[in-house]
C-alpha cells in the first residue's frame, strides 16, 4: 500500500544552494566517527624501533632543524631520530612504524607536527606514500612537498625521468613547523579478481587517492595509482595492507589518528519497476484512478525513463538488498521539483526541495523500496540522483547519475599575481552574531599577495580578522547571478576570532575590553597604497591618529603588523590576539592554540600580559606609540 502525500506539497526554492550547482554533490566522502588508533602504548604497531615512543606533549623549535622535544605522558606518537640509524640491507625500512591494521578502502585522518626542515610520510597499504614535510616557506609545491602523492621510480628510465607519476598538492596549505596540522585522506584500494593464471589474483582496477584535505583545504582529488610509489615496502599490490609511518627521515609527531574501513558489500537495487504519470503533481495522485503514461522494468534509477520534459511524476518500486545491517544515510537530488524515499515501509526522505537527505536503520535482507520524483519547474533539466552510505560502505551513487541538471556554475576565482585589494562581505565560521547566525563582517577588505599569504581586515573596528596561505579568494557567491556580496578565502585559514577594537582604554590589565566602538570615538579614515599597492589603514580612536600597516614576511612565513599611534591616550592597550591557550616561548614568541605563533617585534619597551577573558586568553600590551608584532603560521 502506498502512503499518500496527503496535502503535503513538494516545496522548492531558488536559494544559495542552487547557485553553485543544482543537483546532488558527491565530492566528499560522508564523515563517520571512525575508529581511533590507541596511543597509550605501541601495541597497535608491529616491532616498533627505539626512535618511536608515546609521549604526552611535544614541541618543535622554529630555529632548530629536525629537533623535537617531548614530555612524559600518552596520546601522542612521536618519532625522534636516533643519533645512529645504520641501514639494514635486509630490512631497509626497519625504522618505519607499521600498524597491525590491514586495510583496503579507507578514510584516514590525523593531526601531525613537523619539526623544522623535517621530512616524513604515511604509506597507504605500506605502498603508496602521502608526503609529510616542512614546506612552510614553499610557494609552489612539488612532488617532494607536504601533501604530495609521492612519485614512482624506475632506475631504467633516462636521467631526469626516473621519477614519474607524482602529484604535487594543488596549493601550499601547510602550517609552520611546530604547529599541529590536520590531514584527511580518502583512499580506494586496487581491485583484484581470482581468475588470473594459476589462480593468482589479477589486478582489474588501479588504486586511487579519492581526496586529500590539508588543514581544511582540498589539495588532491581523484589521483590514480598505477603502482607502488618510491620507497614502498612491497614490490607487489594486494587488496589489503598496513599503514606505515616513515621514521628514518626526520622528527615528526602524530595524534588523534582515526580511520573508517570500507569493507562491506554495497546495497543493491533489484526488481526495479517504474511508472510515469503525466501532469503537475504537487502531491501524490490516487493511483487507482490515474493511469500511467508509461511503465516497465529497469535496472537503474534514472529520470530518462520519462520522455516528458516537464510536469510529470516518476514512481519507482523494487527491492533494496542489504547485506550489512546498520544505519544508512541517503541523499536525493531531483532538480525542478521534489522527491520522497521510503525503504522497508518507513519514510527516509520526506517530500521537500530539490535536494533531500535522511537516514534509516536497516536490517539485513531484501527490503521494499519506493522513490518518487515529481517535476514541475519548466526551466530545470530533469535529473535524478541517489547516494547511499552506511556501515563499512563508502558513499556511492546508486542511481544512473548524481542528479545534476547541467546548471552548475564555473567558480569565479580571484588570483593575486600582484598585491590585490578586494572589498566584500566576509563570513566568520564558528563565530555567531546576536541573532545566533554566522557572523558576517560587512566592511571587510581582503588583501592578497604574490607570496600567497593573504589577510582580511575589518574597517569597522580596525581589526585583523584572518590570515591565510595558498590561493586568494572565491568570489562566486559575490558575483554569480544576483550574488550575496560575500567572498571566501581559498587557502589554509588562521581565523583570529570575532573582530574587536585593536585599541582600548583599561583602568587595569584585567579590566574588560571594549565590546564595541561606543565611547572610543572610532572614525575610519580609509587607507593609502604604497608604491607596491600595499595598503596602510588609517583611523582615529580615543583621540589618537592610527596608521595600521600589515606586510607579508620574507618567504611568506606570515605577516607583520606595525601600528603607529600618534599622541596615545593614557591607559591605552593593544590586544594582539586571543585563543583558548597562549603559551610563552623564547625570543618574545607565543604559541597560540598550537595553530600559530605571535612574535613581539617592538613594543617600545612595554611588557605584554597574558590574561583570562570570557573563558579564553588574550595577549595584550600597553601602548607607548608604536606596536609591531608578527603572526607566523
Amino acid at each position: 500500500m502506498i502512503t499518500p502525500f496527503s496535502t503535503t506539497r513538494f516545496f522548492w526554492s531558488m536559494g544559495v544552494g542552487w547557485a553553485v550547482g543544482i543537483g546532488l554533490a558527491v565530492a566528499q566522502p560522508a564523515p563517520a566517527p571512525g575508529i581511533s588508533v590507541p596511543l597509550n602504548d605501541l601495541s597497535a604497531f608491529t616491532s616498533p624501533t627505539d626512535n618511536w615512543r608515546i609521549v604526552g606533549n611535544v614541541r618543535a623549535d622554529l630555529n632548530k632543524a629536525n629537533t623535537i622535544t617531548t614530555e612524559k605522558g600518552s596520546g601522542i606518537l612521536v618519532n625522534v631520530p636516533l643519533a645512529k640509524m645504520p641501514v639494514d640491507a635486509k630490512n631497509p625500512y626497519k625504522y618505519d612504524l607499521v600498524t597491525t591494521l590491514q586495510h583496503g578502502d579507507l578514510d584516514l585522518e590525523f593531526d601531525y607536527m613537523m619539526a623544522s626542515k623535517s621530512n616524513s610520510g604515511v604509506y597507504l597499504q605500506g605502498r603508496y606514500e602521502i608526503q609529510l614535510r616542512d614546506s612552510w616557506d614553499i610557494r609552489t609545491p612539488n612532488v617532494h612537498d607536504n601533501g604530495a602523492v609521492y612519485e614512482r621510480w624506475d632506475d631504467k628510465r633516462p636521467e631526469g625521468q626516473k621519477g614519474y607519476e607524482g602529484h604535487a598538492a594543488r596549493q601550499n596549505a601547510s602550517r609552520a613547523p611546530g604547529l599541529w596540522q590536520h590531514m584527511k585522506i580518502s583512499f580506494q584500494a586496487p581491485r583484484f579478481n581470482t581468475n588470473g593464471p594459476g589462480g593468482v589474483p589479477q589486478k582489474t582496477e588501479n588504486g586511487r587517492v579519492i581526496r586529500i584535505e590539508l588543514n581544511g583545504v582540498p589539495i588532491q582529488e581523484d589521483v590514480e595509482l598505477t603502482g607502488p610509489t618510491r620507497g614502498s615496502a612491497f614490490a607487489d599490490e594486494k587488496p589489503l595492507g598496513p599503514l606505515r609511518f616513515q621514521g628514518d627521515h626526520g622528527a615528526v609527531a602524530f595524534r588523534n589518528i582515526r580511520y573508517v574501513a570500507y569493507d562491506k558489500p554495497r546495497p543493491e537495487l533489484l526488481n526495479l519497476k517504474y511508472a510515469v504519470y503525466k501532469g503537475k503533481y504537487e502531491k501524490e495522485p490516487d493511483y487507482d484512478k490515474t493511469a500511467p503514461e508509461s511503465e516497465g522494468a529497469t535496472k537503474v534509477l534514472s529520470a530518462s525513463v520519462s520522455r516528458i520534459p516537464n510536469e510529470f511524476l516518476i514512481r519507482y518500486s523494487g527491492t533494496l538488498r542489504v547485506a550489512e545491517p546498520g544505519e544508512y544515510r541517503f541523499n536525493l537530488g531531483v532538480p525542478g521539483g521534489g522527491g520522497m524515499l521510503k525503504i522497508n515501509n518507513q519514510s527516509v526522505i520526506t517530500p521537500g526541495g530539490w535536494n533531500g537527505s535522511g537516514k534509516a536503520t536497516l536490517p539485513k535482507g531484501d527490503l521494499p523500496f519506493e522513490l518518487f520524483y515529481a517535476k514541475f519547474v519548466d526551466w530545470a533539466q530533469p535529473a535524478l540522483g541517489l547516494t547511499v552510505a552506511g556501515p563499512g560502505v563508502r558513499e556511492f551513487v546508486i542511481s544512473e547519475g548524481a542528479g545534476s541538471n547541467g546548471e552548475e556554475v564555473d567558480p569565479i576565482i580571484i588570483d593575486a599575481p600582484g598585491n590585490t585589494v578586494l572589498r566584500s562581505f566576509m563570513d566568520m565560521p564558528g563565530e555567531k552574531n546576536t541573532q545566533g547566525r554566522t557572523l558576517r563582517v560587512v566592511h571587510a577588505i581582503s588583501v592578497g599577495s604574490p607570496e600567497q599569504v593573504h589577510y582580511t581586515y575589518d574597517l569597522d573596528k580596525g581589526a585583523l580578522v584572518q590570515v591565510w596561505r595558498g590561493s586568494f579568494l572565491d568570489a562566486t557567491p559575490m558575483w554569480h547571478d544576483r550574488g550575496d556580496g560575500s567572498s571566501r578565502p581559498m587557502g589554509m585559514v588562521q581565523r583570529l576570532g570575532a573582530p574587536v577594537l585593536f585599541l582600548s582604554k583599561l583602568a587595569s590589565p584585567q579590566a574588560n575590553w571594549a565590546a564595541d566602538t561606543t565611547g572610543s570615538s572610532y572614525r575610519p579614515k580609509g587607507y593609502v597604497l604604497d608604491e607596491s599597492d600595499r595598503p596602510t589603514f588609517r583611523y582615529q580612536s580615543f583621540g589618537s591618529s592610527i596608521d595600521d600597516k600589515i606586510r607579508v614576511l620574507p618567504e611568506g612565513k606570515g605577516v607583520q603588523r606595525e601600528v603607529t599611534i600618534t599622541n596615545p591616550a593614557g591607559d591605552l592597550y593593544a590586544r594582539l590576539i586571543s585563543g583558548s591557550s597562549i603559551t610563552p616561548m623564547d625570543g618574545g614568541m607565543y604559541l597560540i592554540d598550537g595553530q600559530a605563533y605571535v612574535r613581539i617585534d617592538d613594543a617600545s619597551g612595554a611588557k605584554p600580559t597574558i590574561r583570562d577573558a570570557n573563558g579564553r586568553q588574550e595577549l595584550i600590551v600597553p601602548v607607548k606609540g608604536k606596536v609591531t608584532y608578527s603572526i607566523l603560521f
